[in-house]
């Protein structure tokens, strides 16, 4: 089980701003099958980063259109389930007012490449927002929940403050300190070196 990673470039767009942003796609698994998370902005570019390999499922870590605008061509190209939180249901409407997504929860678990990854709901910059915990690598991809540098945004709608800091602190705090966070957008960083700066981010969100 390893973990591969692509770049997409594309915009994000809610309460009515857009912006540029690059995104981090994960592909994690083997030689032979590996899941997707955040299938961000462009099919083709993930699709080359996939190869050969079989795309056993297509994971969200949350709904903001950056983080799922590649997801229905991905599903489509590859013939596998995208799966989200439901509480997320509302902003993946505004992308894909028909098309369907398989439910996932807390505690959910997907094998791939040998490994698992294990769903933690982590709410706070989106209410269905989720983290992907990989225990056999040491590893937790937390889309825009957790940064190098601090909590993800919470300044828009479908968003709390307060809440992203008790998932972050309850939740991915309690990780050992070494665990490389892969985050959706930047550089990623460790549990051990953002635990420090809790009270920092609660001063500056207040």
């Amino acid at each position: 089980m390893r973990v591969d990673h692509v770049v997409t470039s594309g915009t994000f767009s809610l309460d009515g701003g857009t912006w540029e942003v690059e995104n981090n796609v994960w592909i994690v698994g083997d030689d032979r099958e590996v899941v997707v998370i955040d299938p961000a902005h462009d099919a083709d570019e993930i699709l080359g980063g996939i190869g050969d390999r079989a795309v056993r499922a297509i994971l969200c870590t949350h709904a903001h259109d950056d983080h799922i605008s590649a997801a229905e061509d991905l599903a489509n190209a590859t013939d596998a389930r995208v799966y989200l939180h439901p509480a997320d249901e509302v902003l993946w409407r505004m992308v894909y007012p028909d098309a369907e997504f398989d439910p996932l929860h807390e505690g959910d678990t997907f094998t791939v490449g040998g490994g698992t990854l294990v769903v933690m709901h982590t709410p706070g910059h989106a209410p269905g927002a989720v983290c992907f915990h990989a225990p056999d690598l040491g590893v937790v991809f937390t889309g825009d929940t957790l940064f190098a540098g601090g909590p993800g945004a919470t300044g828009r709608s479908y968003s709390d403050f307060d809440t992203i800091i008790d998932s972050i602190t309850e939740r991915l705090l309690a990780l050992p300190p070494e665990t490389v966070v892969h985050t959706g957008h930047g550089d990623s960083t460790t549990i051990g070196a953002e635990a420090p700066h809790r009270q920092e981010w609660i001063t500056r969100g207040s």
